[in-house]
């Protein structure tokens, strides 16, 4: 790599333990096309990357702008994405606790990490979630094609967004999860009919709040998600509405790479809010050129 190349941070975020979390390309706003954006994770071998761009400051951090891009495009929103930036902006900063305002799909809204060790717990507001049950089409179109049959198909299917539209698909068990095999050509013709950006499955919630979730993307690119912070955040939303307001969520599994996302529901009268959170760790620097 040239010295004069493109620096790129590889932050692994929403990790478990100390280990996994999804690795995420982290690199200050350039000159570049949104071709040339696309390259980027398809270069750094991650699923996304993240573009920052610093403003100014004000009492409170810095004003920060973030874009997201997959190898098929820009996304209005990440949330491992936006873990990712509040660690690489930690990173930079070198103090123990750091906040920031957070400019992203035409949201403003805070963001803030504190040092633990070796690594960053980060959280930030994702926004209000809009939740409805999914027309009799829009399941006959997915659920066949994601592998779900009648007999692990536990109530409560949601359509949920935050930026866009998701196929929330709760299951009987996490055995019954961890077996999922999508057909994902079909899947991702589903979801591109339907406008979804994937389909968030996860198990039914033990009375600790634990729960397992596997998230398929196809339609951006991403057969399957190491972590999706902004489905736990719909999931989160959700599940308030059954008296269980803290979740942690375990995913990742099935790729090797252990991943954790924290999700904390407050009642609100538009809604429930939610306060997302994770680990993430800046482990390398490399240079495309």
């Amino acid at each position: 790599m040239s010295r004069h190349g493109l620096p790129v941070t590889i932050v692994r975020a929403c990790m478990r333990d100390g280990q996994g979390g999804s690795p995420t390309a982290v690199l200050d706003e350039a000159s570049l096309s949104d071709d040339e954006r696309r390259r980027v994770p398809v270069r750094t071998g991650t699923s996304h990357a993240v573009f920052v761009s610093v403003h100014g400051s004000r009492r409170r951090g810095p004003i920060v702008s973030l874009r997201f891009f997959t190898a098929e495009g820009e996304l209005p929103a990440c949330g491992h994405g936006t873990v990712a930036a509040l660690a690489f902006l930690a990173e930079r900063a070198g103090s123990q606790e750091n906040r920031a305002t957070i400019h992203a799909s035409g949201r403003v809204f805070p963001g803030w990490s504190v040092r633990e060790k070796a690594h960053v717990h980060a959280a930030f507001d994702p926004g209000p979630v809009d939740l409805r049950r999914p027309t009799a089409i829009e399941c006959d179109l997915v659920l066949p094609a994601l592998g779900v049959t009648s007999g692990t198909l536990a109530p409560g299917t949601r359509v949920a967004s935050v930026g866009r539209s998701r196929l929330l698909v709760p299951l009987t068990t996490r055995s019954a999860l961890t077996t999922l095999s999508p057909d994902f050509e079909r899947l991702r013709a589903a979801c591109d009919r339907l406008g979804f950006l994937g389909c968030y499955a996860y198990s039914v919630p033990a009375s600790t709040g634990r729960v397992a979730a596997r998230m398929f993307a196809p339609s951006i690119g991403v057969a399957e998600d190491i972590a999706n912070a902004n489905s736990t955040a719909c999931l989160a939303a959700h599940l308030a509405g059954q008296g269980i307001s803290n979740i942690a969520v375990d995913m990742g599994d099935s790729l090797g790479s252990p991943s954790t996302i924290t999700a904390i529901a407050h009642p609100d009268p538009s809604g429930p809010r939610v306060h997302l959170g994770g680990a993430a760790e800046v482990t390398r620097s490399i240079r495309l050129p």
